[in-house]
């Protein structure tokens, strides 16, 4: 089959749903058209020049989107790729229109009803103070767990990469720079072109420095480098939000648009053919890359891009308070997943144009892939162009890279260009990966000192520095120690549990406010059609994990702290359920109670 084919049809189906199944939301099921006439959106009803601002809705769109699409959509279909292109483009096409799309448009509609609080103050108001609990106690675990997830992901492409890790390092303080630059002069014109110019150097210097003392000191191998990443994040989370985090997250944006933009053009003008059957001899399980069945794992492995808890963070954060208009969200909330979902097919596609051996040599331990039976096609020449050894680089960063150069390449004007545009696909991934690093370590630092704060007042102060330093070290300890003795199989399955109960909680929170505002109960649906298929897959996946990794000694995934983590997780989400569906009989059986309670 060829990519071309694939990525239009798949686009093709994006916009149909985006025009009658996200109209059919917008205008029948949360009614945003009768509550513009009602009620202000928090921007304008709260607007304080800070927080809250109403903001042009392509502006927004921008920013929901940069803030959702971090590196979940680009690695989640690379690891998924074990079990063939088939399966990982029906989840993403069915998961992102029937799941991924509503949990992000119903969580923004509650969030701004509720002047734009986040998902556990929402489900305080709307299940009860039990359910409130339990979902923040969640929150809490599970941004713990994306923070190892994510940073999994880039360990294994900087490892033994001197040239990757400098120019993903020099970013720090050209970030630093740009934002003191911005903060004295107000310049952000000058800032950005400086900004941009210095990184892109950054990536063509890299070179240079390999056989230096500087390249010796930079060539760390996956131990140095997971000590080092919390260590980082720690500085990120307790520093200056405008010092390295914004800046940061700025100058990523036009990367992302950039390599997005270009993998794009680059499918078009080269046409590559999809090298991966439809499906794998590994969709009954004992894959090298993910050791379950296609089910549950393909949904709980490509988690963005389908359908994502961690959007339920954002889409209850910062967005709700800057949207201008109620009907905003079709785009912000409906069509920032789908475009998402683009990126993930983008990413699938990258993978799968590769040889499979080529791609299984690259995502398993040389070990593992030798007792695979396979021979590789491209990789020794693949190698050999890079300058860097691709065998045993899991995680998904590196073939994402190799299959991005490969097709590249395959333009003649650029077909002697592959070590940089190998190095620069690294460089975007993991400054994606840092950005989300930076904006989830602060969101748990402030998780970590609003529980700790019930217990030690002066902690819940985000002014007080003790409590900053102290909430900051905890947060990176916790998800750093999961980095430091999990593999990328182990962790990002706990990741995608995590991410996709959280997910869950989103669409139990969306069903509730549904069935209370539309004028239809049988509109729930919507939510609780997806929600079941979610929560069952979820709640198997951990089963599954805890059962056969977690607590298999034999496994590689062996860790008794991540069946911990597991089955608490899995317990605060049945406990929510379980409120939900008691609150769920009562309403539907009162509804003039209710309707009562919401005009007041």
């Amino acid at each position: 089959m060829n990519a071309i084919t694939l990525v239009i049809g798949a686009i093709c189906i994006l916009m149909i749903a985006y025009r009658l199944y996200g109209t059919f939301m917008a205008v029948k099921v949360l009614k945003l058209k009768q509550m513009q006439e009602a009620k202000q959106t928090p921007a304008h009803a709260l607007d304080d020049g800070k927080d809250y601002v109403p903001t042009n809705k392509w502006v927004a769109f921008g920013h929901h989107f940069a803030a959702i699409a971090a590196a979940g959509p680009l690695v989640g279909p690379i690891l998924a790729a074990q079990f063939g292109y088939l399966p990982s483009m029906l989840w993403l096409l069915i998961g992102a229109v029937i799941g991924g799309a509503v949990h992000d448009a119903v969580v923004l509609f509650a969030s701004m009803r509720q002047k734009g609080e986040s998902l556990a103050e929402i489900a305080k108001k709307e299940l009860g103070p039990v359910a409130g609990f339990c979902t923040g106690l969640a929150m809490l675990f599970i941004i713990t767990i994306t923070m190892a997830g994510l940073s999994m992901v880039v360990l294994h492409a900087l490892e033994h990469n001197p040239w990757g890790t400098f120019a993903v390092g020099i970013t720090i303080p050209i970030a630093m720079g740009v934002g003191l630059y911005h903060r004295k002069t107000g310049n952000l014109k000058a800032a950005t072109i400086v900004g941009f110019a210095l990184i892109m150097l950054a990536v063509f210097f890299g070179p240079q420095i390999q056989g230096t003392y500087l390249g010796d000191l930079l060539t760390l191998d996956v131990t140095q480098l997971s000590i080092i990443l919390p260590i980082y994040a720690f500085f990120a989370a307790a520093l200056p939000v405008w010092l390295l985090l914004a800046p940061r997250d700025y100058l990523s944006s036009f990367m992302k648009i950039g390599v997005f933009v270009a993998l794009i053009a680059g499918v078009f003008v080269v046409n590559p053919t999809i090298q991966f059957p439809a499906v794998t001899e590994f969709i009954h399980g004992g894959g090298p890359i993910l050791a379950g069945p296609v089910w549950p794992f393909i949904s709980i492995t490509i988690a963005c891009g389908a359908i994502s808890g961690f959007h339920a963070f954002v889409g209850s954060g910062t967005t709700p308070k800057m949207l201008n208009r109620w009907e905003d969200i079709k785009v912000v909330g409906f069509g920032a997943m789908l475009v998402e979902c683009v990126v993930a097919i983008m990413a699938l596609v990258a993978a799968t144009s590769l040889q499979p051996a080529d791609y299984f040599a690259i995502n398993s331990t040389p070990e593992v892939f030798r007792t695979l039976g396979m021979e590789t096609v491209h990789l020794d020449d693949l190698s050999e162009e890079i300058g860097l050894d691709l065998e045993g680089r899991t995680g998904g960063a590196v073939t994402l890279a190799v299959g991005m150069t490969y097709i590249f390449t395959s333009i003649p004007w650029f077909d002697k260009l592959a070590s940089f545009f190998f190095q620069f696909v690294i460089m975007f991934e993991a400054l994606f990966i840092l950005t989300a690093i930076d904006s989830g370590t602060r969101v748990a630092r402030y998780l970590i000192q609003d529980f700790g704060g019930a217990f030690y007042k002066p902690l819940k102060r985000m002014d007080w520095l003790p409590g900053n330093i102290f909430a900051s070290a905890l947060a990176c300890f916790l998800w750093g120690y999961l980095l430091f003795s999990g593999d990328i199989g182990s962790v990002w399955a706990l990741f995608g549990v995590s991410n996709q109960l959280m997910a869950s909680i989103g669409l139990i929170v969306g069903a509730t406010v549904i069935l209370r505002v539309a004028d239809k109960r049988r509109y729930m649906l919507t939510c609780l059609i997806p929600l079941a298929y979610l929560y069952v897959t979820v709640n198997y996946a951990g089963y599954w994990m805890v059962k056969n990794v977690y607590l298999n000694g034999a496994a590689a995934g062996y860790s008794v702290l991540n069946a911990t983590l597991s089955i608490i997780m899995l317990v605060l989400g049945f406990i929510i359920i379980v409120t939900a569906i008691k609150n769920w009989i009562e309403t539907w059986n009162n509804p003039v109670a209710e309707l009562k309670k919401e005009s007041a």
